[in-house]
């Protein structure tokens, strides 16, 4: 491990990761044997969506009888949380592990505490996200928003396998309707069904194949820009907030973990 005021560097083998807690605890670069698997940028990477993924209708939510606003960042709703705009503190760095923490606070409005975890091996990456509260319970959400080269700089453009149960049928407003139907064809900006747990395939021709595994039971796919490939494992749906809204309490939180794993071909 080494580090900066910046970022973060884990090593397991010819794989690197830099973490960059002061943005959003994101993943700013993953090279696996030299490569560069991920799209560079202060916006790309990996962010963790925290405590909300995707969209919250007009940025308003309740929890019971209580609503609140939330800033709306992407018109006219509210984006992917609070978790990529703030900054974490690194609770733990070794050669191939770390652990990060930040307080949820505004413009989020209860109390609570986020934990990430990442551990990396030379064949995988293991995520791991957790929201606990020791106040007022709240709805909550967790996921992760990779930004995949869609290609490595050599060879084909990679390609994408998976087999959802449903899709969520997307309204004009780009929000689930609450009808599910059957998968159709992408170009995706779309959630799919996983209720076994999602498994997807990323697969650059006579390079690398990697996995997204996550016992979530919800995926948002992401193709619709030509630079990269969007696999989305959260908790809940967009919108999930209001539509399917998961307690974070003092003797439950929230806890997800998402495995990716990756072979040389």
């Amino acid at each position: 491990m080494s580090s900066s005021e910046e970022s973060i560097r884990l090593a397991a083998g010819d794989v690197e990761l830099t973490v960059q807690p002061q943005n959003g605890c994101r993943i700013g670069s993953l090279r696996i044997g030299g490569t560069e698997v991920l799209r560079q940028g202060d916006r790309h990477g990996c962010f963790p969506m925290v405590p909300w993924c995707g969209r919250v209708e007009n940025g308003v939510f309740r929890n019971g009888a209580v609503q609140h606003q939330l800033p709306v960042d992407a018109p006219p709703h509210a984006l992917h949380g609070t978790g990529r705009d703030a900054v974490w503190r690194t609770a733990r760095a070794g050669k191939s592990e770390a652990v990060f923490t930040y307080d949820l606070a505004e413009p989020w409005p209860y109390t609570g505490r986020v934990t990430q975890i990442l551990e990396l091996a030379e064949d995988s990456l293991k995520l791991t996200m957790g929201v606990e509260t020791y106040d007022t319970s709240f709805p909550a959400q967790v996921g992760w928003h990779p930004w995949f080269l869609r290609n490595l700089g050599a060879g084909e453009d990679a390609r994408l396998d998976f087999a959802a149960a449903w899709q969520e049928q997307r309204g004009e407003d780009h929000l689930p309707t609450g009808e599910r139907v059957a998968p159709g064809p992408g170009p995706w900006d779309d959630c799919f069904g996983m209720p076994d747990g999602v498994e997807v395939a990323l697969t650059w021709p006579e390079q690398l194949e990697l996995k997204v595994a996550s016992p979530a039971e919800w995926v948002v796919i992401y193709d619709e820009q030509a630079e990269a490939v969007c696999v989305e494992p959260q908790s809940g749906p967009p919108n999930g907030l209001n539509t399917h809204p998961r307690l974070v309490t003092p003797i439950e939180p929230l806890e997800l973990t998402s495995t990716w794993s990756w072979r040389r071909l």
